[in-house]
């Protein structure tokens, strides 16, 4: 179930892939607060991992991410999310393949909905990608919140294969290009 925010925070809800890529990108930017993977836009209630992983329940893995809009606008959040993940791709980024890794923006209410579809269609116009977008813009449905071994994933597991040879690539490319969004270090 969707957590509602503290007063003053809004949430965003994004598929680009395996939730642990979105995670760990999001986790590091300023103005996000938490960052939650979970599942959403299936058809059965409370699903596993292992019945996400089958393709059968419709769901998606999605990052859902607290942030204060006074440090971080959805059109940031939404830059950062067309930007780190290949949102060309039907059903799968990289090796990960199924509906469940699939690209979409879960909106929240009808501002976020107009913003998403006018960014999307702004960056189809450019060219910015070599083929047509094919990221889903649809109403967040009941959220469902992973295990709690899938939270924090990267931080908790970085030598993991998974983490190093895919996480990581992605992760320092994010610090690259959004150096001046980050969070101050500890």
């Amino acid at each position: 179930m969707t957590e509602e925010p503290t007063a003053g925070l809004k949430q965003a809800t994004f598929g680009a892939g395996c939730f642990w890529c979105v995670e760990a990108v999001f986790q590091e930017l300023d103005g996000v607060s938490k960052v939650t993977s979970g599942y959403t836009g299936g058809h059965i209630d409370n699903p596993t991992y292992e019945q996400i992983c089958t393709g059968t329940t419709g769901h998606a893995e999605v990052a859902q991410i607290t942030y204060d809009p006074s440090k971080v606008s959805f059109d940031r959040l939404l830059e950062i999310f067309w930007k780190t993940h290949d949102p060309t791709t039907l059903n799968r980024q990289g090796g990960d393949v199924g509906t469940q890794y699939r690209s979409a923006v879960f909106f929240h209410d009808d501002e976020q909905r107009k913003l998403a579809e006018a960014y999307k269609k702004k960056l189809d116009a450019s060219g910015a990608f070599p083929a047509p977008i094919v990221t889903e813009i649809v109403k967040l449905g009941e959220y469902f919140v992973a295990e709690d071994y899938h939270q924090d994933y990267y931080r908790l597991n970085p030598d993991k294969g998974y983490c190093r040879a895919v996480i990581k690539p992605k992760l320092d490319k994010f610090r690259k290009v959004f150096a001046e969004s980050l969070k101050a270090a500890d």
